[in-house]
């Protein structure tokens, strides 16, 4: 997978941006807040159709405009793709694939695969619930697209049942006929979401900690998700239940806190809810981990999903590493270029070039922005 061409209208600080990407590796250099996050941000969003910095797509537009545009051009195996994204709300954003409008998320999706590498992300593990669900989110729709379409198929259960629950303001007397079969809905499309986490997950995992093996020998790193239908599942060692039986679990839950929801009017059970758990030899490393150890464990991570995707798909994804090298010890950031090598497109953002060696720059093809354009 190689992408050959990024095109921005309006995107950002944006107002009109052409780059051609010639090399497997490509640094983009600048100033802090001349663009260089928002460019990777662009190649992302074609990927996933979301944004981890942003609530809404109205905040992709460039100040005082009424439309957003991203266009890309990708060599996928022997075949070419054109990809179009047009933002302009309150109107729903036009997907084009080739020319040819697409009404699902997961027939736009499907043709470009990223993992994205940020500072952001080295945070992941103190973040907050969301940010994990997001990170892993992301990760399977690059590996099953209709995956997004589950999601969203949920959030509108979901958003239908605390409109709902808002309704009947805590009126425990209330006819709940609607809630229950909006529960028994949400019950259905929230095992399959669970599934496909806990399956992924497990994938993500066991590759992760032969990365996370490499770099600290003495350390086990192991994984929980935390569920508030299964509990906390132990990612390596409990085995993975079947939809079905998911469903049930679930359902058992809505009704155990159906008067509970009720009274707060929000929905207080399901995947929308879940979190996952790091551990270093059975510690939680949120809460005791160093720094270093943070680190290492996301940097196995986003090497797995690399390994991972590139397996189920049989395709390399790009790589997009924002200003990351500079937050890793040369240790790491040594053990991150190696891995990945030179036949994965990269694309990596840097104030400058001081901190990569010559030998290294010999293979890269350096561009530079400021104030939103590409300086020749």
């Amino acid at each position: 997978m190689f992408l050959e061409r990024l095109e921005l209208k309006n995107y950002r600080n944006y107002k009109d941006l052409n780059v051609d990407f010639k090399s497997n590796i490509t640094l983009i250099t600048g100033k802090n807040a001349q663009g260089k996050t928002n460019l990777l941000e662009a190649v992302q969003y074609l990927s996933s159709l979301t944004s981890h910095r942003t609530q809404t797509d109205n905040e992709l537009i460039m100040w005082g405009e009424d439309f957003s545009c991203i266009s890309a051009e990708l060599k996928k195996n022997t075949n070419n793709f054109e990809l179009n994204v047009i933002i302009n709300p309150p109107k729903r954003k036009t997907l084009k694939v080739n020319g040819v409008k697409k009404t699902k998320a997961s027939e736009f999706i499907q043709h470009l695969s990223v993992v994205s590498f940020s500072v952001s992300d080295l945070l992941l593990l103190r973040g907050t619930p969301e940010d994990r669900r997001l990170w892993l989110d992301i990760v399977i729709s690059q590996i099953y697209p209709t995956y997004v379409d589950r999601l969203i198929k949920y959030n509108k259960i979901k958003t239908q049942k605390n409109n709902f629950l808002k309704e009947i303001k805590g009126n425990l007397s209330a006819n709940t006929e609607l809630l229950n079969i909006l529960n028994l809905q949400l019950a259905i499309a929230g095992s399959n979401i669970t599934y496909l986490r806990l399956k992924l997950l497990k994938e993500l995992t066991e590759l992760a900690q032969v990365k996370h093996a490499e770099i600290a020998e003495q350390e086990l790193l192991t994984i929980k998700y935390n569920s508030k239908v299964l509990g906390d599942f132990d990612i390596i060692n409990d085995k993975i239940p079947t939809t079905e039986e998911i469903s049930k679990l679930f359902e058992t839950k809505l009704e155990e806190r159906k008067q509970e929801e009720i009274i707060r009017a929000t929905s207080l059970v399901g995947p929308h809810r879940d979190d996952i758990s790091f551990y270093i030899n059975d510690i939680e490393a949120k809460k005791f981990a160093s720094q270093g150890q943070q680190r290492t464990i996301v940097l196995s991570l986003k090497l797995a999903e690399l390994v991972l995707i590139e397996a189920k798909i049989n395709e390399k994804p790009i790589l997009l590493l924002d200003d990351v090298l500079a937050e890793l010890d040369d240790i790491r950031q040594g053990y991150l270029l190696d891995a990945i090598g030179t036949e994965t497109q990269t694309i990596i953002t840097s104030v400058d070039t001081l901190q990569f060696k010559e030998s290294y720059l010999e293979k890269v093809d350096i561009l530079k922005i400021k104030d939103g354009e590409l300086i020749i």
